[in-house]
């Protein structure tokens, strides 16, 4: 085996001076992985003026950093970011690369899964380094790619036996993100950039950056509708128990399809993956799609007007009942208490 061969790799996107917060979870998780492998843990930094994300990107793990600092580069721009790595991969080979699956990620990792003829499986929830049979022959210390297939019907563990390096794309707040506890005085290598014509044929002429309007994330306590809510009217009670309760307010695909709430409240496969310390689940089913996203919560309450929803299978408490009803005593209720 070469130098690679046992190396773990996180491309870094960072915005502001500060790196992403799916990127540091990506670096907790990639961590585990090069512990498994018995291997480093790089992180792959392209920009202008990164010391502070640097000093970040150790905190949460990074045993080296690969760093392409240039003014030309403090813009993300697909030609020179994907021309850099491409180079990078073909003359270190290493085992692993993560990507956050956001839009940059989602643009970078597909080109430089062309260029090396690699293995890359989108939106994982889970990654983990095992060993596979294929084709009768045994396979040592695979990336193990786990995500919901057909649908959300199945949990598909995907593997590319025969690429020698593999990637995933990995949404935010799939996996933790923990600092660990000795940061190490971590490498930092420097990696020559020259710009190139081909590099200048995008150029960036303005930035328009829209700050996320709700905390979903960070929320302690998440009220979420899903379409057996019934209505807008209806959706707007769950909207006033979050209140009462300093909760963000959160909904399923279906809700968002049906127009109670916007996207980037969704929690789900495609939306967001939460973890707060309570989830009021209401008029939502259970579909994996949606569980997938909360079901790390400390304490999930479900309220459903069908006994058989699939909800209460991973809930701590379930209602059965109208959920206008229900909602409307719970708040009476808080705004007693809470006096």
């Amino acid at each position: 085996m070469d130098d690679g061969s046992r190396e773990v790799w996180v491309f870094i996107e960072h915005h502001s001076g500060r790196p992403a917060d799916v990127s540091l979870e990506l670096l907790t998780k990639g961590r585990k992985l090069a512990e498994r492998l018995r291997g480093p843990l790089k992180g792959i930094l392209i920009g202008h003026e990164v010391d502070a994300v640097a000093k970040e990107a150790f905190r949460f793990g990074a045993d080296e950093l690969l760093v392409v600092d240039h003014p030309a580069l403090r813009d993300y721009r697909t030609l020179p970011y994907s021309r850099i790595l491409c180079e990078l991969v073909e003359e270190r080979q290493p085992r692993v690369i993560l990507y956050g699956a956001t839009f940059i990620g989602r643009d970078l990792a597909p080109r430089i899964a062309s260029n090396s003829a690699s293995g890359l499986t989108a939106d994982c929830t889970d990654l983990q380094i095992g060993d596979a049979t294929w084709k009768k022959k045994e396979h040592k210390d695979l990336l193990l790619q786990i995500r919901p297939a057909f649908g959300g019907n199945i949990v598909a563990t995907i593997i590319t036996p025969d690429a020698k390096v593999q990637m995933a794309t990995v949404r935010e707040g799939v996996m933790e993100m923990v600092p660990v506890e000795a940061p190490c005085d971590g490498k930092i290598t420097k990696i020559h950039y020259e710009p190139t014509a081909a590099d200048q044929l995008v150029k960036i002429v303005e930035r328009h950056r829209e700050e996320k309007r709700s905390n979903l994330k960070g929320a302690s306590i998440v009220v979420a509708g899903g379409y057996g809510v019934g209505s807008k009217k209806t959706f707007d009670k769950l909207r006033e128990l979050a209140d009462v309760l300093g909760a963000e307010i959160a909904g399923s695909r279906a809700a968002v399809d049906a127009g109670f709430i916007t996207r980037e409240q969704q929690v789900g496969q495609t939306g967001l993956t939460v973890r707060p310390k309570l989830y009021i689940a209401c008029g939502i089913s259970g579909a994996i799609q949606h569980v997938a996203g909360m079901q790390d919560a400390n304490r999930i309450i479900a309220i459903n007007s069908d006994p058989e929803a699939p909800i209460f299978d991973v809930c701590h408490y379930g209602i059965v009942g109208d959920v206008a009803s229900v909602i409307s005593t719970f708040t009476e209720s808080y705004k007693k208490k809470l006096k």
